[in-house]
């Protein structure tokens, strides 16, 4: 079973052209440790030393030297689409005060994991909306690479 003990971070390795890979949803690519199966149909397993927030183009560094490639799945989402970057901002906030991942797409868009409630709210702000299927990779917080505070008491 191929072993995967570190992340090297999208554009600071080179991935071979004919190399392994692993097809992981959303959620399956905030683990730390987890069985995974390859897209080659290969086992694998993931076992981090810190939970890792995996995105398309990471590499896994695995045990023996080797590399698997991270691709992002497609995925249900739902793309919003706002008048002006005023109005994405409010539509952001209004799905940032229910606690739901928003990613920012570079055209500007708004994506969410398809939620219907979530959809029908963004649209009665005024958003048009498009259900597809595309890879999801929300922001990650503003905490998100925040070291926790050192205890005293941690062993």
């Amino acid at each position: 079973m191929r072993h995967a003990i570190s992340v090297l971070r999208h554009g600071a390795w080179t991935p071979p052209v004919d190399g392994p890979t692993v097809t992981l949803g959303h959620d399956d690519r905030q683990r730390r440790r987890a069985r995974l199966r390859a897209d080659d149909g290969e086992p694998l397993l993931l076992d981090l030393e810190a939970p890792s927030r995996l995105q398309d183009g990471d590499g896994l560094a695995l045990a023996d030297g080797g590399t698997v490639r991270v691709r992002a799945a497609d995925e249900p989402v739902v793309d919003l689409r706002c008048s002006s970057p005023a109005h994405a901002a409010r539509v952001a906030w209004h799905i940032g005060n229910r606690h739901a991942s928003l990613q920012v797409l570079a055209d500007g868009a708004l994506r969410i994991q398809d939620d219907h409630v979530l959809a029908a709210m963004a649209e009665g702000l005024g958003a048009t909306t498009e259900r597809r299927q595309a890879p999801f990779s929300p922001e990650p917080g503003a905490y998100a690479h925040a070291a926790p505070p050192a205890r005293a008491d941690r062993d």
